[in-house]
């Protein structure tokens, strides 16, 4: 495996009032580690972002790229001793499409394009031994239609898999199936789509009981609509806002927008609207799609993207940009109090393609449990990975403990690249400088591993993978305990 230099730039922070200081962190345990750098025709999209899975109070699960022709489903203990390793052996024509747990079992789908068709399948594998069942195909489609997709329900105990049916490549209807976690199936569903017009985007999500939540981006990228679909009776419930219309004279609908399931139910949605002509930013706007018998929705008051804002964020980030773009919503995270916090970042590319990628400052915008807006925060940061890795190497990983919401990121800030750690304050926005881990991560070419591998095991222990320098030829699976 071949690396070659990855310029991750620190400048802008080292002029703004963060100091990279080390974090009173020690690393406790390492371990050799084993990864192959994936190829994909997609340098924007990974499909499974997430490689380490916190399992509760026993370790974690890790799902590893060996070699052209394999993957590994790995299960270590909380310090670092591998369990068991199950290959998953893949042809050219497969990847993997998903990958989680629930109480029991892993669960890995698998995508497949050949000359006349694409398939989903998936398999289990016993969390207990590593066992895994055989591959089922679970969906199939053609090979010149849209590509099928996959979502699992929040605890991973119920997947949905899906097809588009299309006329003139525009989306007519959806065609879906329910698993268990055993690959049972459920339910068979079609989701019509008959009374929209010829510009939506719509996405399915499962909930942990099996009932099935599609929604829409639609009347021409204005109003946010969530359909329920349960598997004990064929009644559909729907609720659905507009966010976007005419204002001032000027048409404003939705540039990006992101929903988020939870456990219970109940369905939270953010937005980015901008002017249809000019493409200026708008106003974040957002909305709880409550399921429950008493339910209901609940419009937030919106943020709007004032010259104010944009003077902001030029000031966090000692810029001096004309207008504020290149902002796409990244997470949504709920505390126990329901208190909300929405995540955008700044993505783009330096030039066309083939050029280098970027990923700068994160917008946090804050919400009460009344869902009122509270506080929001800029966060400085500035990376940069060559156009081969995309936006895969770079961005952020985070977790939410309680009210603390705990960022990291890969940066190389005062000459020195770590990974470094920013605390958000849930209630007050506050947050704290980026304290360094002290893995001193090398600087690699395809170095996806560092941040698709990092994971919280608790609120004061990381997981992660790293290079410790440009010397070593070997991989580290780390542990962290930040005090």
């Amino acid at each position: 495996m071949r690396f070659t230099s990855l310029l991750v730039a620190g400048a802008l922070a080292s002029t703004l009032l963060f100091s990279p200081n080390t974090v009173q962190a020690q690393k406790v345990k390492s371990a050799p580690f084993s990864y192959v750098p994936e190829q994909s025709d997609d340098r924007y999209n990974q499909r499974v972002v997430r490689k380490t899975i916190p399992l509760p109070g026993s370790g974690f699960i890790i799902l590893a790229h060996k070699s052209a022709t394999e993957y590994a489903v790995e299960r270590y203990d909380a310090e670092l001793k591998r369990q068991w390793s199950t290959p998953l052996p893949v042809t050219a024509e497969q990847v993997v499409e998903g990958f989680t747990t629930s109480g029991s079992q892993v669960l890995v789908a698998v995508y497949q394009k050949n000359g006349t068709t694409q398939t989903l399948s998936a398999l289990a594998i016993d969390l207990s031994n590593g066992q895994k069942s055989a591959l089922k195909k679970i969906t199939e489609t053609g090979a010149r239609d849209r590509r099928p997709g996959i979502a699992f329900s929040p605890d991973g105990t119920k997947l949905v898999a899906w097809r588009y049916l299309t006329r003139n490549t525009q989306i007519k209807s959806i065609s879906a199936s329910v698993f268990d976690e055993k690959l049972t199936k459920l339910k068979d569903r079609t989701y019509d789509f008959s009374d929209q017009g010829a510009f939506f985007s719509t996405t399915v999500h499962v909930g942990n009981d099996g009932a099935q939540y599609v929604t829409l981006v639609s009347d021409e990228m204005k109003k946010l609509t969530v359909r329920r679909y349960r598997n004990d009776n064929n009644d559909i419930k729907v609720m659905s806002v507009s966010v976007g219309g005419t204002f001032g004279g000027k048409v404003v609908n939705v540039f990006d927008s992101r929903f988020a399931l939870q456990p219970d139910n109940v369905l939270y949605a953010a937005a980015i609207c901008n002017e249809r002509i000019s493409g200026l930013y708008h106003s974040l706007k957002v909305v709880k799609f409550d399921f429950s018998d008493d339910g209901d929705m609940k419009f937030a008051p919106e943020f709007n993207f004032t010259p104010e804002y944009l003077a902001e964020t030029n000031k966090a980030t000692a810029s001096t940009a004309k207008r504020l773009e290149d902002v796409y919503l990244t997470d949504l995270f709920l505390t126990p109090e329901k208190q909300l916090v929405v995540v955008g970042e700044k993505k783009y590319e330096e030039g066309g393609d083939n050029s280098p990628g970027h990923s700068q400052e994160l917008h946090l915008f804050g919400y009460n449990e009344f869902l009122s807006p509270a506080w929001h925060s800029i966060v400085a940061k500035d990376q940069v990975a060559p156009a081969t890795e995309g936006f895969s190497s770079i961005g952020y990983r985070a977790a939410l403990f309680g009210s603390d919401l705990q960022f990291v990121t890969w940066e190389k800030l005062k000459g020195k690249s770590d990974l470094y750690m920013r605390r958000v304050n849930v209630q007050t926005g506050v947050v704290q400088p980026p304290k360094g881990l002290g893995l001193n991560v090398a600087a690699d070419q395809n170095p996806s591993y560092v941040k698709d591998f990092t994971a919280w095991l608790d609120a004061k222990t990381i997981v992660g993978v790293s290079r410790p320098n440009k010397k070593s030829a070997a991989l580290m699976l780390n542990k962290i305990a930040v005090k």
